[in-house]
């Protein structure tokens, strides 16, 4: 899969032009929420640094990390996080903030989702009437996710129809793909509420616990990969925990609906 590389920061001045550079690799979902856009200012206008952001799925992220081509890594799968960490490529796991999953899918809803008691039970009734699903099919965070709930639900997606459409891609284009065929479709809410080609979609299931969604930051280890700046993966982490970033994570909103909490602790 091509790394598509994003490079979000403010514009430095002659003065500041001197400024200490790190890599991050970070989620597409994190990426198309618009956060990104807020929080990277905010970082070069306070430490200076200048952050240089890799946006991938989660699997690719921590692929970077293990390969030590990132300083750090900020993604949302917990149990591939606390793997990469054990096996030592990471020095610690640290949560930073949390929103959640949510099922978006055609108005109409033919599968009648939104009524459905938990987020198996709309995964069981979208295969009882094959209506068309995207899936991330990326080894993404939340394509693990998903991964995970149609174990919960007891079904398996690599014997599904056509119905069953695994695109390979981001969360932004993988939205455009729902969006073009009235599909349904497993998405953060916060690159939902940013998105913008919702065409017939609407979100039609929310609020299950299983569908709580952490992100974390996780610096890599410098023991593996001496070159990695871990001083400065030590200052970033610093901010993201700091109550700057509590007042502009917990204050990002898209038409007075809140994205993220901050939980870092």
């Amino acid at each position: 899969m091509k790394i598509l590389i994003g490079v979000f920061a403010a514009m430095l001045s002659a003065s500041t032009a001197a400024a200490d550079t790190m890599r991050m690799a970070v989620t597409t979902s994190f990426h198309n929420s618009g956060l990104a856009d807020v929080l990277l200012p905010a970082i070069q206008e306070d430490l200076g640094l200048e952050v240089q952001l890799l946006v991938v799925g989660t699997g690719q992220a921590l692929k970077l990390g293990e390969a030590g081509d990132v300083d750090a890594i900020l993604v949302h799968s917990r149990a591939a996080e606390e793997a990469f960490v054990a096996a030592g490529f990471g020095t610690h796991r640290r949560e930073i903030m949390y929103n959640d999953f949510v099922f978006v899918g055609p108005s109409g809803d033919p599968a009648e989702t939104a009524t459905a008691p938990s987020a198996a039970e709309v995964l069981k009734r979208i295969a009882a009437t094959e209506a068309d699903f995207v899936s991330r099919g990326d080894d993404s965070g939340t394509h693990k996710m998903e991964l995970a709930l149609w174990a919960q639900a007891d079904l398996d997606p690599t014997g599904f129809g056509d119905w069953y459409k695994a695109v390979g891609a981001g969360m932004g284009a993988a939205l455009n793909t729902a969006s073009g065929l009235g599909a349904y479709i497993l998405s953060d809410r916060a690159s939902w509420l940013n998105f913008g080609n919702k065409g017939d979609l609407a979100l039609l299931f929310a609020g299950d616990p299983a569908l709580f969604n952490q992100y974390a930051y996780l610096p890599v280890s410098p023991a593996l990969h001496p070159h990695v700046k871990a001083d400065l993966a030590a200052q970033l982490e610093t901010w993201l925990t700091s109550d700057r970033a509590r007042a502009l994570i917990d204050g990002y909103a898209i038409n007075g609906q809140p994205l993220f909490v901050f939980n870092a602790r």
